[in-house]
């Protein structure tokens, strides 16, 4: 956690050095602090009796030493942090290298200490941990999200040798998580947002249901306080009579295990509120409606009970149909097993049952920490474990044909978090595929061969569509021919990040031949224009010259103009001037005319400003905003460079984006520029269409047009409609300056009595 570094993305860190030093609590034997650290080292003894504790009090030192004087953006002492984090470790029941490590996680970051004198104190393993935690502070990146894709893919590189390194990273964004209220709004909204999308997932796929879902409820605090505010409240005004419900069933369940001598325990729980929030997403209906909010669970002795225990839930209540789950004959892929059914109780409550082994517990609570060992020197992982790194060891695979930062997370993170679907060959293997996964996903989790060379496919015998959506249960037969070559469509209806990114690779590389091709005939034909000898023009110019445009090759200057991202008439004003009509300063100064003007029209036909997109490096490209999203002011864009129309500038988050820019030659960097209504003091305003899901009750449009005309805000259209679960649907075109406008406007009408959701729709 960067503690005096302003680019630091820790959270509640360090905001300076303070003046007063802190005591040396690690020769204190009366301070608190050192207190919390002896417990610390019992705690150790108590889950590993036979632990050499001393690279943990080394480690200690080590820190009190070089922390001195540093304080948390809380104000208070550092070293309460990594002392947090060891507690966190110890709880695990880690070794004391990795308790030494997390003591030590911050030492590089945030310390004048280098990776070379922590192996030199305290071994190369420590330093191996501490140096996979440690964020990349030292190179430039052009953007926070290349940044934190480089952080989390050195991360994953260093977990693959030792898995105690992202062990330590979830204990050390658990603790900065707890204590995320002392940074600012803004800070607060981007760490929780990266703990929702990579950390939290990361926390699932490792089988750590408890961290998981820690973190999960802490984050939705700050990404959505107003949804996080209605569902405990909800979830507070029900907490005494489900209390009294769950104590009566609680003691049934009981009664009737101990008649039919099975024996276990039982405990309930009320769900967590993100997880609730999820599911009140999923099924667009208000907290009211939400009967399963409660869950039980059994925990016996042995897996025959568990089927028992289920018999006799299901003779005591009514199963609802389609929410019994059996992921102990077939564990998800973090190998979370367990027996799942949702049951109607008196007065039409629903509250759900999970039934699993005490072993089974343990691995859904701690997962991959629940049995790891150090012994003799070596990570010594279980063969179940190894399973569930798997999947890392392939993405770091993956990665070798990711360049683009960004297409790497955003792959991490569909592969993270997927909701499965369970398939089977025609010889009875499971093949597990995200939700709606088609038989294109199937074949390239088979192998990539299979991918590539697929023609067809039949499900439960019958010939369907490659489009088609799977389902749990089906039998999938591919069907291959030898010669075939993946399609672009397919990229609209693969789901698995594997199967994306192997289609994506190949388009990629074939892409780029052809591209290459056609720049060099462009450049030909160009030349032969202006009677410009081809021989005048070598490779050694080129790749010159690739250098000035930022390119590394001169096939990459080539791919470029094949691509439309540079003209062949600038390559050649640039290679030979003299030989041109014009200079290339003359064609500068030349009035526009043709393409140039062409550019100007698209402008002004495409934006209300003609300046409020620009192109980092060029002034002849037509830019237009992409209709799929309508991108407005502050939010992170993208340029695409499309055939013979321009540059389309789509929004980061639009869906249609990792379609569109899997061939990164054709990315270009865009930017926002100031427009001149905005240099006259009048701030551009961009049409946007917002959805509302709400009560449907007399008023409720009337509350609505005040919230938003409430911000000098101007309504186009409204369209009103009916939904289902008598919701009403409401649509508004709104005019938003900004993004942050819109977020205003958007969490006003979330707080009306009423409102479900609030959505912003991609196209106006």
């Amino acid at each position: 956690m960067a503690t005096q570094q302003p680019n630091s993305a820790a959270a509640g860190d360090v905001s300076s050095a303070a003046p007063a030093a802190i005591p040396r609590t690690g020769s204190l034997p009366g301070d608190p602090i050192s207190q919390r650290f002896e417990h610390l080292i019992e705690q150790v003894h108590e889950h590993r009796p036979t632990e050499n504790p001393a690279p943990i009090r080394k480690a200690w030192d080590f820190c009190v030493r070089f922390h001195e004087g540093q304080r948390r953006a809380s104000g208070e002492p550092y070293i309460i942090h990594p002392l947090e984090v060891a507690e966190v470790l110890a709880e695990m029941k880690l070794d004391a290298t990795a308790i030494a490590a997390g003591l030590l996680h911050d030492a590089v970051e945030d310390t004048p200490v280098t990776t070379d004198e922590i192996a030199t104190e305290f071994g190369e393993q420590v330093a191996h941990i501490v140096e996979g935690v440690t964020k990349i502070d030292k190179i430039q990146f052009a953007n926070r999200e290349d940044r934190q894709a480089e952080n989390v893919r050195k991360m994953l590189l260093a977990m693959v040798s030792d898995v105690r390194v992202v062990l330590i990273k979830l204990a050390d964004r658990l603790h900065n998580m707890r204590t995320l209220e002392h940074l600012k709004p803004e800070r607060r909204e981007a760490i929780a947002r990266e703990t929702l999308d990579i950390y939290a997932p990361l926390a699932h796929r490792l089988g750590m249901g408890k961290v998981r879902g820690e973190l999960e409820d802490l984050a939705f605090r700050y990404t959505d306080p107003v949804s996080y505010q209605q569902v405990a409240e909800a979830v507070e005004a029900r907490r005494q009579d489900g209390q009294q419900f769950m104590a009566q069933v609680e003691e049934t369940i009981r009664e009737q295990l101990r008649e039919n001598n099975i024996e276990a325990r039982v405990e309930w729980r009320i769900k967590r509120l993100y997880s609730i929030w999820q599911k009140l997403l999923k099924s667009q209906v208000g907290v009211d409606q939400v009967f399963d909010l409660l869950a039980i669970r059994i925990i016996t002795q042995t897996k025959t009970d568990c089927y028992a225990a289920l018999g006799l839930i299901h003779m005591l209540w009514r199963p609802v149909p389609g929410r019994v789950k059996d992921f102990i004959a077939i564990p998800r892929a973090n190998l979370y097993q367990s027996l799942h059914t949702t049951v109607m109780g008196e007065n039409g409550h629903q509250f759900e049952v999970q039934i699993r082994t005490e072993e089974m517990h343990k691995i859904a609570e701690e997962g991959i920490a629940a049995h790891w060992k150090y012994k003799a020197g070596e990570s010594v992982i279980s063969a179940r474990d190894e399973q569930r790194l798997a999947w890392v060891r392939q993405l770091v695979d993956w990665q070798r044909e990711m360049t683009d930062p960004n297409e790497f997370l955003s792959s991490l993170k569909m592969d993270l978090y997927p909701e499965e679907v369970y398939t089977f060959t025609p010889r009875g293997k499971v093949v597990i595929v995200p939700a709606d996964g088609t038989p294109v996903d199937f074949a390239y989790t088979v192998h990539t061969e299979v991918g590539h060379t697929c023609v067809g496919a039949k499900v439960n015998g019958r010939m369907v569509p490659l489009r088609t959506k799977l389902r749990n249960g089906d039998i999938v037969e591919i069907i291959t021919q030898n010669g075939h070559t993946p399609s672009r469509d397919w990229l609209t209806f693969a789901k698995s990040p594997r199967a994306r990114n192997k289609i994506k690779h190949w388009l990629n590389e074939n892409q780029r031949l052809r591209a290459i091709e056609v720049g060099r005939k462009l450049l030909e034909r160009e030349a032969r224009k202006f009677k410009v000898p081809m021989n005048r023009i070598e490779d050694t110019d080129l790749a010159r010259l690739a250098g000035d445009y930022g390119l590394a090759t001169a096939t990459d200057l080539l791919a470029g103009v094949g691509f439309g991202k540079q003209s062949a008439r600038q390559i050649l004003n640039r290679l030979a001037p003299e030989l041109m009509l014009t200079t290339p300063e003359e064609a500068e100064a030349a009035p526009e005319t043709g393409a140039a003007a062409m550019s100007e029209a698209v402008r002004r036909l495409h934006l209300t400003g003609s300046d409020s997109l620009q192109v980092e490096g060029q002034n002849d490209l037509l830019v237009y905003r992409a209709r799929c999203c309508n991108p407005i002011r502050g939010e992170e864009i993208v340029g695409y460079v499309t055939r013979g129309k321009g540059v389309a500038v789509h929004a980061r988050s639009c869906p249609n984006v990792q379609n569109l820019l899997y061939e990164s030659d054709r990315r270009i960097a865009v930017e926002w520029a100031p427009t001149a209504s905005e240099v006259a003091g009048r701030a551009q305003r961009y049409p946007v269409r917002i959805t509302v899901h709400c009560d449907d009750r007399s008023g409720m449009l009337k509350e609505m047009t005040a919230i938003i005309s409430s911000d000098d805000t101007n309504i186009r259209a409204v369209e009103t409609r009916d939904g289902a679960n008598g919701e009403a649907i409401v649509e508004f075109v709104v005019e938003a300056e900004d993004v942050r406008h819109l977020n205003r406007m958007v969490t006003g009408l979330r707080r009306l009595p009423g409102v479900r959701e609030v959505q912003r729709a991609q196209k106006v």
